[in-house]
């Protein structure tokens, strides 16, 4: 089982975390995973039908469900039916990772030890969380803030003012002046005249060669991660919120917005100010014209715009004078 580096689990068991209901067997070392990540040690959930196909293939132990969509998990996979599975699932996570759904405070930061980092570069009044990794070659812009566990490669820049946590980020990546990534996502479940907040788990990842501009925030995973490509640019003040996958040599200008969980293929590329729905797959070598409301699944190779985006054609003849 991979162990979650950014956050603290508690040793409870399954029957300790759902005590109202009868289940089977009781297991103690577990944890909770998407349905195509989970293991025979972990439970899952499974809350849509567009995330049937994932749960037909599932490994987990158990899942969280409804009555509804019980039938498609496998045989061998322990049902846990409930009524609300986003809320039951938001009760798990904060029983089994308490500190998950507030970003406290890094009480451990402190000026960084130069014996610990002898081939980077720190500008003023840097601050560097424990356990902390950074490449040889890499350069943290004065102000900014690495918080504990966060790995960074070789050969990177992280501009003025930046505050990461919660990530993992590869060689030759460029971050540019005050990005925040790896905070907690917007997430809560209405119940009961309150909001519960959605812990979240997760963490982001940011492979090779990307490039960020000023301004942008990417919000770590809730149960998933959130995944930035090789070789991807964001432009400045891009958002991305938890879950989102975007690929590999994308192309993303200024302002544009993605809910969560949607996923980005290949070269895409995405003009200013568009913004894409979530739970949504858009395919490879797609093109959304700047202002663009992304609002349903996009296959390869389409160029679309408009709101609701709409295939190149149709837009032009839908608003030809």
């Amino acid at each position: 089982m991979e162990k979650n580096i950014f956050f603290k689990k508690k040793n409870i068991s399954l029957n300790q975390l759902f005590p109202k209901l009868n289940l089977k067997k009781n297991i103690k070392y577990f944890d909770i995973k998407p349905l195509n990540k989970a293991s025979k040690n972990d439970i899952t959930f499974l809350d849509s039908f567009g995330y049937k196909n994932f749960a037909q293939k599932t490994k987990a132990f158990a899942c969280i469900t409804s009555k509804k969509l019980e039938k498609f998990l496998p045989s061998s996979t322990e049902r846990i039916i409930v009524e609300n599975v986003l809320y039951e699932l938001a009760i798990a996570l904060k029983k089994l990772y308490p500190d998950s759904d507030i970003d406290y405070n890094d009480v451990s930061l402190a000026s960084p030890k130069r014996k610990s980092f002898k081939n980077v570069i720190f500008g003023n009044n840097v601050l560097i969380g424990r356990s902390v990794k950074i490449g040889k070659n890499s350069k943290i812009g004065a102000n900014s803030i690495i918080e504990s566990n966060v790995k960074i490669g070789k050969n990177c820049v992280i501009g003025y003012g930046s505050i990461i946590r919660k990530s993992v980020i590869g060689d030759n990546v460029v971050i540019q002046d005050n990005c925040k990534i790896g905070q907690k996502g917007f997430g809560f479940i209405p119940v009961k005249g309150k909001n519960f907040k959605f812990p979240h788990i997760g963490k982001v990842i940011i492979n090779d060669n990307v490039e960020i501009a000023s301004g942008c925030t990417i919000d770590r995973g809730s149960v998933d991660d959130t995944i930035i490509g090789e070789n991807t640019y964001l432009d400045n003040q891009v958002h991305i919120a938890h879950n989102v996958q975007i690929g590999l040599n994308c192309m993303i200008a200024g302002q544009v917005g993605f809910a969560g969980s949607s996923k980005i293929g290949n070269y895409v590329k995405i003009g200013g100010q568009a913004g894409v729905s979530g739970h949504l797959e858009i395919g490879n070598n797609v093109q959304i014209g700047g202002g663009s409301g992304v609002v349903k699944n996009i296959k390869d190779n389409q160029v679309v715009m408009g709101y609701p985006a709409l295939p190149i054609r149709e837009f032009l003849k839908k608003n030809r004078s």
